[in-house]
């Protein structure tokens, strides 16, 4: 399990591209699940993945 401040190093270095491809999402995923489910960092980062899935979905869609 990592540590939360080594889950949002490893996200901001995840999304720093804005080339997203699914294997992003899944990386994605995998951080969220080193963190404790009733972490609020959990709970932020997943809100924002949502958010960026909708974000990416309507480019691919424009």
């Amino acid at each position: 399990m990592l540590t939360e401040s080594e889950v949002s190093r490893s996200w901001n270095r995840l999304f720093k591209s804005t080339d997203l491809t699914t294997d992003t999402f899944d990386n994605a995923e995998n951080l969220l699940d080193e963190l404790r489910p009733e972490s609020p960092l959990r709970h932020r980062l997943g809100s924002e993945l949502e958010e960026l899935r909708e974000l990416h979905a309507s480019r691919i869609e424009a």
